[in-house]
């Protein structure tokens, strides 16, 4: 047994833990405890385990069958995910799945152009192309806020279209932009240390005449013209804050951390509103990391003066959103060594002492859905401050516990938590040399 874990709460995990068999049935207790809730968050651990992107598949299908969510919101950029949208929504030109993820081109590619996310897409396509009633449909977007020049591009194309003066006004204020290529990293840097000018006048300017001009662009087609207004607001809107996230990002990580994750949570608002107007009581789940979707006042993170979407989804709308965690002990896992360095399989460690992962794996259960709220003693026992593992698209085992490790106190960071014992790595569409399919070394060290 490990250190600091006592038997009785290992006793008392595998009482309560509902072991996942494989069985059609296995999420039936989360369904139906989710009841009607309108935002069902779903975490992982890392960024590239197959296990969590398959189940959180398989609990999206379910919600959009059973429980009639219409929407898929994930931690991908606005653009990008708007492409897939399309694609399951049969308005483009993309033939097949693999092609609606074309745009998915900058680091990390695996992170959603992977095998379980392609089944995933397809499954959405088949689905939409069965259900009748144009609200009943399903979309797909993306939350995120790097997309800086692929937005830009995509408000000037549809003011091209539907407003050629007020494209040209933009293209003005946007070109402020354009001495840093399609680097927003470089334009960050020289913006923040007074290389060169802010552009930050310009995008909330650019953001602003789009709104003021929305009851003319509103006037066209019906729900068409509603859809793509809002699509090119929310890409104004990305830049605005892409913009302001790029200029503070070599200020301090806790600024910019939660300027990333607020544009997250506002998208999701965004979007609960716009859905809202075509479809009554709207309900979206939510794909991101742990680290965004746990509630950060239970964390090391909140701590700091940190907050993420779980926190602000559950101040916003409470016992309206239903928080799920995963959790692995071991196994293999994709990830980079290093930013914009090649996919690799890795070997993930064994669990440190002291950890949740570490508790879960001594219960002996290999897979299991934990309810965290229903048993008193349990809920109370899961207060306590743990280590909880957190491998994003880099993994450095080498420095395991200062890279991957941060304190959490689980029943109040999550409603749920979804345990994998042992997990595989996510299968990439573009397999290099750096990745192949077969069990890395089994000499590969365990634990730090």
């Amino acid at each position: 047994m490990a250190l600091g874990i006592s038997s009785s709460l290992i006793d008392l995990i595998r009482e309560v833990a509902i072991p996942l068999t494989g069985s059609s049935c296995d999420y039936d207790f989360l369904l139906e405890s989710i009841g009607d809730a309108r935002f069902v968050l779903l975490g992982e651990a890392t960024h590239g385990t197959h296990e969590f992107y398959r189940t959180r598949a398989e609990i999206t299908k379910r919600l959009i069958i059973e429980k009639g969510f219409t929407a898929v919101a994930v931690e991908a950029d606005w653009p990008d995910a708007h492409r897939v949208n399309r694609y399951i929504r049969s308005d483009s030109e993309d033939v097949e799945a693999s092609e609606a993820l074309g745009n998915f081109k900058r680091f990390p590619l695996w992170m959603w152009r992977n095998a379980d996310v392609l089944d995933l897409v397809g499954w959405l396509r088949e689905h939409n192309d069965q259900v009748n009633a144009n609200e009943k449909r399903v979309g797909f977007y993306g939350m995120d806020l790097y997309s800086l020049h692929a937005s830009i591009r995509a408000v000037l194309d549809y003011l091209d279209r539907i407003d050629p003066d007020a494209g040209k006004r933009a293209r003005g204020r946007y070109s402020c932009f354009e001495q840093h290529g399609e680097n927003p990293q470089a334009y960050g840097y020289a913006a923040s240390f007074d290389l060169s000018e802010s552009c930050q006048q310009e995008a909330v300017s650019e953001l602003v005449e789009l709104r003021r001009r929305a009851g003319a662009y509103l006037a066209g087609d019906g729900r068409l013209a509603e859809d793509e207004f809002f699509y090119a607001e929310q890409n104004a809107r990305l830049v605005k804050n892409a913009e302001e996230y790029y200029r503070v990002m070599f200020q301090g990580h806790i600024e910019s951390w939660n300027l990333r994750d607020r544009h997250m949570a506002e998208t999701l608002e965004a979007l609960s509103l716009h859905l809202e107007r075509q479809v009554h009581s709207p309900k979206i789940v939510v794909w991101a990391h742990n680290s965004h979707l746990g509630d950060a006042r239970a964390t090391q993170m909140g701590d700091r003066g940190e907050w993420n979407v779980g926190q602000l989804v559950r101040e916003r709308h409470g016992s309206q959103a239903v928080l799920v965690g995963f959790t692995t002990y071991h196994g293999t896992v994709t990830a980079a060594s290093e930013w914009d360095e090649p996919a690799q399989l890795k070997r993930v460690r064994s669990a440190l002492r002291g950890s949740y992962e570490t508790l879960f794996h001594e219960t002996g259960v290999s897979n299991f859905l934990l309810p965290l709220q229903e048993e008193r003693e349990l809920k109370e026992s899961l207060q306590e401050a743990r280590l909880e593992r957190a491998i994003g698209v880099i993994y450095r085992p080498e420095t395991e516990r200062m890279s991957h490790y941060f304190h959490a106190r689980l029943s109040e960071q999550f409603d749920f938590i979804i345990h994998f014992d042992k997990t595989r790595a996510v299968e990439p569409l573009e397999r290099t040399m750096h990745w192949e399919p077969h069990d890395p070394d089994e000499t590969y060290p365990f634990g730090v």
